[in-house]
């Protein structure tokens, strides 16, 4: 029997005692898990926006690699401790946020929303999150400051011009930002097919209005890149941060060891394990593949952030229990924003705050310092288990 409400009602099958169980299930269009917002944007938005945020590089193995690459890691949870209470929250750079969950940087989200970024710095702030706001977003750091009270730290690329790289950084700590985030996988963009197909066109990003154009009207994205960003930039450069901002920096694109401890060795206040949601250097491993690997060697120096490839709580439980202090989610967030605009932002947020907290539950861990390596298996640890 179909209700004129958002589910449709019925009968389960007999359970114990054979006694039939009344359900309500959600109807097609009512989503419950963040992967359906996928579904709704592909319907929403023009073939080459959707192409832009859903794509990765050349053949797309990362790409599909960093979801693979979760379900191949099982859980051990532990059973009869008590978990009456949960408590997800963290600490990230003294700022305490609701779970470990932040918004990763994403470029455009009016591509997506008309809102664009606005919207998603609410839903961050209803969440009690962190938002990364791009260094290539659609509205001004200084408009995505004034929509809400929250925590946000500023990505950043360094352009040719140095001088409009160090006034971005100036006008974010104007702005109430709390850290710089510089990219550092980007000495050149990757190569993604789908918008070189589609001609992708890029409008002039507010932010740089009157000091530089960012307006590319069809012959690539690829084109508009070269053109700003600065190809030379090196460890080095971190000095030169430095002198610009006094804020925490983080570095986003490790993925080895060696660059890990390099970074330590720069003084840097953060690492973000990432592979660039597999739209740079194809073939490259999946980030939670390679997590345990700088998370050893940085031995505690630092915080460790990792993205890539998040789309369920226990994916966010299986990056902490290899050492990250949290993860990012990019790709989910636009999704939601292009299906259901700030709420579908917000709400993809939360599912996975809802489902981390059933994991944690159901796994023993009352607390997220709980979470340890013991709670997870890779495959090549459940082969030679049962090798013994």
């Amino acid at each position: 029997m179909e209700s004129s409400s958002s589910s449709v009602s019925g009968f389960a099958p007999p359970g114990e005692g054979g006694i039939w169980v009344p359900i309500s299930r959600p109807m097609a269009d009512e989503t419950v898990n963040v992967n359906e917002f996928q579904q709704l944007a592909k319907k929403i938005l023009p073939k080459m926006h959707y192409d832009f945020y859903a794509g990765g590089s050349e053949d797309q193995h990362t790409l599909k690699e960093n979801i693979e690459a979760f379900h191949r890691i099982t859980l051990r949870p532990r059973v009869l401790t008590d978990v009456s209470r949960i408590d997800m929250s963290v600490s990230i750079l003294g700022y305490r946020i609701s779970a470990p969950v932040m918004i990763a940087p994403t470029a455009r989200h009016k591509l997506a929303h008309p809102q664009g970024e606005i919207a998603t710095a609410r839903a961050a702030a209803s969440s009690k999150t962190i938002m990364i706001v791009s260094y290539m977003s659609t509205c001004t750091v200084e408009e995505i400051a004034a929509s809400c009270n929250a925590v946000r730290f500023l990505q950043l690329y360094v352009f040719k011009k140095r001088d409009i790289t160090a006034r971005m950084v100036k006008r974010a700590e104007n702005s109430g930002y709390k850290a710089i985030v510089l990219t550092v996988d980007v000495p050149r963009l990757g190569r993604r097919e789908a918008d070189i197909k589609n001609r992708m066109i890029s409008r002039q990003l507010e932010n740089f209005k009157g000091s530089i154009s960012t307006e590319n009207k069809g012959s690539g994205i690829e084109a508009l890149t070269s053109n700003l960003f600065d190809a030379s930039v090196s460890w080095k450069d971190i000095e030169w941060l430095r002198s610009v901002t006094k804020l925490p920096i983080l570095i986003k694109g490790i993925l080895t060891s060696d660059d890990a401890v390099k970074a330590v060795e720069a003084r840097v206040d953060g690492i973000i394990v990432s592979n660039h949601g597999g739209r740079q250097l194809d073939y490259t491993p999946a980030t939670i593949t390679v997590l345990e690997e700088v998370v050893h060697a940085v031995k505690g120096k630092i915080p460790i952030l990792v993205d890539g490839g998040i789309r369920r709580g226990t994916d966010v439980f299986k990056a902490l229990a290899f050492g990250a202090q949290a993860v990012l989610i990019g790709r989910p967030v636009i999704f939601g924003l292009a299906a259901k605009g700030e709420d579908g932002a917000k709400q993809v947020i939360e599912m996975l705050k809802n489902e981390l907290e059933t994991t944690m539950a159901l796994s023993g861990c009352p607390t997220i310092k709980d979470i340890t390596r013991s709670h997870v298996r890779t495959e090549h640890e459940t082969l030679l288990q049962s090798m013994l």
